[in-house]
């Protein structure tokens, strides 16, 4: 499968993964959601799909990405992401994922000693402009009832995906999508399992609570991570995070069709602002500086 098709179809998943999170926050904790999600993708991968996952070799040297890799994503990046969905709106904390390519060149440079051009630093703050304006253009609503807090949570949520695309970026060369799927299912059932005895259990889950966990814990999980792993193994991490501008464009979409979310004209406008700033940052990677990716790529899998 092409590297790009893989990360369509990743990015059109993840952006629907703030609708059924969104719906499903609103019926139960965000603990027992994302630790059901995560048994439930725990559980695919330990009957579905365990001739797959159990090729797993560990290779010396290693445990610092695999744990990095796993305490980013899913533990804390779902912890981020769980509580700042019952603060924001599906479709601001879509538009904060654009952040996410100039945030994964941010911790590429400290991490891998990558080169920060000019355009890159220009991006990063029309990102944060737009960001911060967007939170204080966002009024309390009943589903966004403290957005500063919200879009807070899911900056943080985007700083552990960055790490996690870094970490991911050096394993996928050495380690199947499906092994390092089951780690992350694996690792977040136990992260989030101690959790639920200081929340509110559900006496019981609807149909529908329980389809969306599904969705989100089989498809979602499985499916865009299983495809976004696949693909970054193909490409740098640059164009990986680049693909990620697709997300908020999904969310805005299926928020406005399914949850008949709207934004301000002063929203819009914070909105401008973070695509402007993220597609000045990508004439770092489109206009001469190849070079640069693959110096990236080549420090990453050095280390």
């Amino acid at each position: 499968m092409p590297a790009t098709l893989a990360f369509l179809i990743a990015t059109l998943l993840w952006g629907s993964s703030f609708i059924a999170l969104k719906f499903v926050i609103g019926m139960y904790h965000p603990t027992v959601v994302i630790f059901l999600r995560m048994l439930t993708t725990l559980m695919i991968c330990a009957t579905l799909l365990w001739p797959y996952v159990k090729r797993f070799q560990y290779r010396a040297g290693d445990w610092k990405y695999l744990v990095g890799m796993s305490l980013a994503e899913p533990c804390l990046y779902f912890l981020f992401e769980g509580y700042a969905l019952e603060y924001t709106s599906a479709s601001q904390a879509g538009v904060i994922v654009s952040c996410f390519p100039l945030i994964v060149a941010i911790l590429a440079y400290f991490m891998l000693k990558e080169r920060l051009s000019k355009v890159i630093v220009v991006g990063f703050l029309f990102c944060i402009a737009g960001g911060i304006g967007l939170t204080l253009a966002s009024p309390g609503t009943s589903d966004a009832p403290n957005p500063l807090l919200g879009n807070s949570l899911e900056f943080l949520a985007m700083l552990c995906a960055g790490y996690y695309t870094i970490c991911v970026k050096h394993l996928s060369g050495r380690y199947s999508p499906l092994a390092l799927i089951g780690l992350q299912g694996l690792s977040g059932t136990l992260f989030f399992f101690p959790f639920l005895f200081f929340v509110e259990l559900p006496t019981e889950i609807s149909f529908e609570g329980a389809a969306a966990i599904f969705y989100l814990g089989s498809l979602v999980t499985l499916g865009a991570y299983g495809m976004y792993n696949y693909a970054i193994s193909k490409v740098s991490v640059l164009t990986a995070a680049a693909f990620t501008n697709l997300v908020p464009v999904f969310t805005l979409l299926l928020a406005s069709l399914l949850l008949h979310e709207t934004l301000t004209w002063q929203q819009w406008l914070a909105v401008g602002a973070v695509f402007l700033g993220v597609m000045i940052a990508q004439r770092h990677s489109t206009t001469g500086n190849q070079e640069a990716v693959e110096e990236l790529e080549t420090a990453t899998v050095q280390r």
